[in-house]
């Protein structure tokens, strides 16, 4: 970006702060909020403002009812901008608010603002149109993994009002597939062109490296307990599904390598300490055949035949490291080899976060969040969420 570039958007930055201040303040509106909304994205492509970036997180924290306001200001200004950094930094911002582990924010569903047919206006067309790619990319996977995300806390409460009902397998099934679809669409998020390899691309890269992992990490369980369900029962319909979801899953942990060694080579820090992902179990998918065939699983009770039987655990270790922290986390994620499919207790309660799995029943101390974003700024006056109306996003 040319110096008369960053000057015009600085000055477009300081406008917006100017009537972000005087605008009348409302239950959708707080100044003081939407200055920082403001900062946190600014048009300056050599640096993401991370005291602002958290001050966002800490606002949420203190009260739940800070969400309507900060996800109005976001969405008015993302509705309005044609810069790709603004743009990218929005995106980035809401997929840390995604993070911050709170329940309002699970609930949210799909994202109050639609950057599916963004396209930049200050690059030229061939430079905006890789640029234009990726923000389309990245709003997709938010907008769907918000979605999703919301849909599974629905089906968990439904479930904890029918005294815990389990999932009908189908069920299970589909949500396997639905978690390979995002993944899927996770890998379409990446930088096309070596010009694109700059800072702010790469930290954004980190944030979607950071999320494979949590998406990956819960279909591998989901498929270990699904996989042991259809051994039991034996039917030839969920198998043939199975089968499908099993076969699905080799592919993708193919193009899931390719992806971690191409943003090794361009320089995305996470995936240098990414784990090799391990190939899918030759003997589970000949077993779904058998059972398609009309044969019995020689697997019962989630007993492999044999000592070859292996399978695919994504568990955390010390390997994926928050960029924005510029240290070694005390968790990331690592692939290991078990002699049988693994079964994780209470699995239906896991959802996929910034740093992997963590549970959304029972209650959290909200200021121990797994948001890879997050540092600890003591700046936001608290305001009481008690007898406030949650935000309601759908009226916006």
């Amino acid at each position: 970006m040319r110096v008369w570039e960053r000057a015009a958007g600085a000055i477009k930055d300081k406008n917006s702060i100017w009537v972000a201040k005087f605008a009348r303040k409302s239950e959708f509106h707080n100044p003081n909020l939407e200055a920082v909304v403001i900062k946190a994205t600014s048009h300056d492509d050599q640096r993401i403002d991370s005291k602002n970036v958290q001050k966002v997180f800490h606002w949420l924290r203190t009260s739940p009812s800070y969400l309507k306001p900060i996800v109005w200001s976001l969405s008015m200004r993302m509705q309005k901008t044609r810069s790709w950094v603004v743009a990218m930094k929005g995106l980035m911002l809401i997929h840390g608010i995604f993070c911050c582990d709170i329940p309002i924010v699970q609930r949210m569903g799909r994202l109050p603002f639609d950057l599916s047919n963004f396209s930049d206006a200050h690059l030229s067309t061939e430079k905006a149109w890789d640029f234009n790619d990726f923000i389309r990319a990245y709003f997709a996977y938010l907008d769907q993994r918000s979605a999703f995300v919301s849909s599974e806390v629905r089906k968990l409460k439904k479930n904890n009002k029918e005294m815990q009902v389990e999932e009908t397998l189908m069920e299970e099934l589909e949500g396997l597939q639905k978690l390979q679809g995002l993944v899927d669409m996770l890998l379409q998020i990446r930088p096309r062109n070596e010009n694109m390899n700059v800072g702010l691309v790469l930290e954004a890269m980190d944030c979607v490296i950071v999320e494979v992992f949590g998406v990956y990490s819960k279909f591998c369980n989901k498929i270990a307990k699904v996989l042991l369900r259809i051994y039991e029962m034996g039917g030839r319909m969920e198998a043939s599904i199975g089968l499908k979801v099993l076969q699905k899953a080799s592919i993708q942990r193919e193009e899931l390598s390719s992806f971690l060694e191409f943003c090794k080579d361009i320089g995305v820090l996470n995936a240098s300490q990414c784990p090799q992902i391990e190939r899918i179990s030759q003997e589970d998918i000949q077993d779904l055949v058998k059972i398609i065939n009309g044969a019995s699983s020689n697997k019962k009770d989630g007993v492999a035949a044999n000592d070859e039987d292996k399978a695919i655990v994504v568990r955390d270790c010390s390997t994926i490291v928050p960029v924005s922290h510029q240290m070694e986390s005390e968790k990331g994620l690592m692939t290991i080899i078990t002699h049988q499919w693994e079964v994780f207790d209470n699995d239906d309660d896991v959802m996929f976060g910034g740093k992997g799995m963590h549970t959304v029943s029972g209650e959290k101390d909200i200021r121990n969040t797994t948001n890879p974003f997050e540092e600890s700024y003591h700046i936001v006056p608290y305001v009481s969420g008690h007898n406030q109306p949650l935000p309601d996003l759908i009226s916006f």
